[in-house]
């Protein structure tokens, strides 16, 4: 009987206490807050090198120096001048104090340029691809051209381009399309090719043509290989931008980081650089974003896995 007693206690299941209900907020929060940390204590560090004079000012600049100086860039009179008019009841002045700063002309050029340049790359080199990879000869016929041309630095093209477009927005939209239309045409392309072949085959049975074929088959199933090809080219278009004002440009963000650069004011260099970086950040959630909508008809792995 003791035997029997103490074999029952052993069996029966231990009670887990459960934890509180912040210690599961921690622990599913855990990276961000270790993200947070790290990002702050280096905030902390570059804030005492660029101030304590271990290194140049002007080779480091400090967090405090750059939010001083996109303050000015942003506001005209700083943020402090919004304040004032929004305290004394003149909404005009602080809109006014806002719509003078001097940044917001290059970010509306560099935009501008980035919508055109994205955009017809976007327009263009998707279909294209999808043609490219439907239609094998014309794909032979395209394939020596589009191997040549991505394989040359856009950079050295931008000779040409300001000869045949100008200095003017004209040119940092061709190198920005030229800089991003490969990935969008490539992926594509690689996107048809990967589709199973005896679902085409399948739907041909069915007395399906070609145009309902890339539509309801061949698109959808090629909507990952598009997102990560939109995704990449959008990085390489924001370094389309930069470079196409770095070069020849009377304004722009890239503009704006050159003649910073060119007088030795590393606090607005780094202002131009976070506003590209911003701009990167945005464009890559929001294609993520987009991706998520478009591919919620894909079965995901787990629930395969736990269908199995």
């Amino acid at each position: 009987m003791a035997q029997q007693s103490e074999a029952q206690t052993l069996a029966r299941p231990v009670a887990v206490r459960a934890r509180p209900s912040w210690q599961r907020t921690l622990a599913g929060q855990e990276g961000m807050i270790i993200g947070f940390i790290a990002v702050f204590a280096f905030l902390v560090f570059w804030e005492w090198v660029g101030t304590s004079g271990v290194v140049n000012p002007m080779f480091t600049s400090s967090p405090s120096r750059i939010i001083k100086a996109g303050d000015r860039l942003f506001f005209d009179g700083g943020i402090g001048a919004v304040f004032a008019a929004l305290g004394a009841g003149n909404l005009s002045g602080a809109w006014t104090a806002i719509a003078k700063g001097s940044i917001w002309k290059d970010i509306w050029i560099s935009l501008q340029e980035l919508l055109w340049g994205y955009g017809l790359a976007i327009v263009i080199g998707i279909p294209f691809g999808l043609m490219l990879g439907w239609f094998r000869r014309l794909n032979y016929v395209f394939e020596p051209f589009i191997s040549a041309l991505y394989a040359t630095p856009s950079v050295a093209l931008l000779p040409l381009y300001i000869i045949w477009f100008g200095i003017g927005i004209n040119s940092k939209i061709a190198i920005i399309f030229m800089s991003a239309i490969f990935y969008l045409l490539m992926y594509a392309r690689v996107g048809v090719t990967t589709v199973d072949a005896n679902i085409l085959k399948c739907a041909r049975s069915f007395g399906a043509s070609d145009f309902q074929l890339l539509r309801t088959v061949v698109l959808p199933s090629s909507v990952p290989y598009l997102m990560t090809g939109a995704r990449l080219a959008s990085g390489r278009a924001l370094i389309g931008v930069v470079v196409g004002e770095l070069y020849a440009a009377t304004a722009g963000v890239g503009y704006l980081i050159t003649v910073a650069g060119a007088t030795f004011q590393t606090d607005k260099v780094f202002v131009g650089v976070l506003i590209v970086t911003f701009a990167g950040v945005l464009l890559t959630t929001l294609i993520q974003r987009i991706e998520d909508r478009f591919s919620t008809w894909r079965p995901r792995i787990d629930e395969e896995a736990s269908g199995a």
